[in-house]
């Protein structure tokens, strides 16, 4: 693992890479001059196939080597038992083209949709993050009518998926469409690399085409009236604003809240940790977070202590550094035993907690790794005595098979949408050819701020896990505590679960933001 610094540097897949493989990366990354205006691509219906010019000689070989079409839109009726009640829906499993500049098909975004009849309802989008993940962790791990246990300690990546109602799904009180990015799921580029870069793997036109792909669901489907929602996690957090922004802004389409679900909103916390103490302001209390649950004492109250000894006490003894020895050992004891951490550990690391460090030494007796998406989640450790750890993380290891297995299953079975093609729920070439670009580092929080003010009516809820380094909740509080008040200073809002990054995987996580996303839904 990287420094813990820079712990949310990157998002592989609504999930995270190590940063030294990102520092590799952002080295060689050239900032790509792509801006996709309001007339790039547009899309304009269900997928048919891709748009077939006449042969070429040049271009024998490539019609050859194409890969087959995506089938048409397919449909189905499907019912659940949520709160003891019958819910009856729709789901369309179909590809959207996104045409280039020139009107030319040049990708194709899958995208999964349920729908109840009824005047009236509200549809929210929900996009993933990475780059370079499938919606289908936010489908059937978090709000889809359909769930699907992973990501929590003891799960096995052999145990076929299994299909359970979801007691914690939207779909009682708005629409749901899932959008899989280009490169993810099924969705395809269909243009060489070096245009698939320049159109879709970077930070504005990644922003431009999903923005584009709401927009042209809306009006394919008679929408633009409904109450508009958005929903990202992690790199998708990130998306969140900017897509909120760009809507309002560009395509003239307002939403009415946006919920991130722990998101990548802010890089700039994660730089300078040598001289600033907000890196490790961020990660003490996930850490610490960890360590309460593991003694059964993890409740609100214990985390604002937490928070409180955080923002004052450690903070400022961190940039007191050496001149006051005294606080300096204080503080050391304290962390000692707010985390349950060895101490000479936490002596030797001068009270700052290095991510990749601690998720080796916490379960370093029983032989196990820890999650850096929750570090309740373990598994052995097959390098043991390597000086950095060498394994995968736990939670990364272990999801991909079964989500994959309950996606293409569902559908190529129970949907009948026949795609011969890969289902990528995780790709490792979408992250690797993404240009890591410097307006990334800009972060989210200006487009935030901005479409905030131009409406006094949106609402923005921030979601986090409790235990999550990835991502930790504690910079988004510190974030959202530096925005200017703009009227009710309810109307964004940081909320914390027990879990990690994905939070949602517990019953009792998923279940509470389901209702405080009721309770957004129903103030405007």
């Amino acid at each position: 693992m990287g420094r813990g610094r820079c712990q949310t540097a990157s998002r592989l897949y609504g999930i995270r890479m190590n940063f030294s493989a990102l520092r590799a990366m952002c080295g060689r990354a050239a900032v790509l001059a792509c801006a996709l205006g309001m007339g790039a691509c547009a899309v304009t219906g269900w997928a048919q196939g891709s748009d077939k010019p006449a042969d070429k000689p040049a271009e024998k070989q490539a019609d050859k080597d194409a890969l087959p079409p995506l089938p048409p839109a397919e449909h189905v009726e499907q019912s659940i038992v949520i709160d003891g009640k019958p819910l009856k829906y729709t789901v369309t499993v179909g590809a959207l083209p996104v045409r280039d500049e020139n009107g030319k098909v040049a990708g194709q975004v899958v995208v999964t949709s349920y729908v109840v009849d009824g005047a009236n309802r509200p549809v929210t989008f929900a996009v993933n993050g990475g780059p370079g993940a499938s919606s289908v962790y936010l489908n059937f791990g978090a709000i889809g009518p359909k769930h699907v246990s992973f990501g929590n300690e003891g799960d096995s990546a052999s145990d076929p998926p299994t299909f359970s109602d979801n007691q914690g799904t939207w779909l009682d009180f708005t629409d749901l469409v899932f959008i899989d990015p280009i490169g993810t799921g099924f969705s395809r580029s269909e243009v060489p690399m070096d245009q698939t870069k320049k159109l879709f793997y970077s930070t504005e036109s990644d922003i431009h085409y999903l923005s584009r792909v709401i927009y042209d669901w809306l009006v394919l489907n008679d929408r633009l009236p409904s109450r508009k929602y958005l929903m990202g996690e992690s790199y998708g957090g990130f998306r969140g604003p900017r897509i909120l922004h760009y809507l309002q802004s560009q395509l003239g389409v307002a939403l009415n809240g946006v919920v991130l679900v722990s998101p990548y909103l802010n890089p700039a916390q994660d730089e300078n940790g040598n001289m600033s103490p907000l890196p490790w302001m961020m990660t003490l209390p996930s850490i610490t977070a960890a360590h309460l649950e593991s003694e059964n004492k993890l409740t609100p109250e214990a985390m604002a202590d937490v928070i409180a000894y955080t923002r004052g006490e450690y903070a400022e003894t961190l940039l007191k550094g050496r001149s006051d020895p005294a606080a300096e050992q204080a503080m050391i004891q304290k962390v000692t035993e707010m985390t349950g951490l060895d101490p000479q550990f936490v002596k030797y690391s001068g009270g700052r907690l290095d991510t990749g460090a601690y998720l080796r030494e916490v379960h370093r007796e029983q032989g196990k790794l820890g999650s850096v998406y929750d570090s309740t989640v373990t598994s052995f450790d097959p390098f043991p005595f390597a000086p950095n750890q060498e394994a995968s993380d736990p939670i990364l290891a272990s999801i991909v098979a079964p989500l994959t297995t309950a996606m293409v299953d569902f559908d190529t079975r129970v949907v009948g949408w026949k795609v011969d093609a890969r289902y990528n729920a995780l790709s490792y070439d979408v992250n690797r050819n993404w240009s890591w670009d410097d307006d990334l580092k800009k972060g989210s929080v200006p487009d935030l701020r901005e479409a905030v003010a131009a409406d006094p009516k949106l609402r923005v809820l921030i979601a986090h896990g409790w235990n999550d380094l990835s991502c930790p909740f504690m910079g988004s509080v510190l974030t959202v505590d530096e925005m200017p008040v703009m009227g009710d200073p309810t109307r964004v809002a940081v909320k914390e679960f027990p879990g990690g990054h994905m939070f949602y995987t517990r019953d009792s996580s998923r279940i509470a933001l389901r209702k405080d996303v009721m309770e957004m839904m129903e103030k405007h």
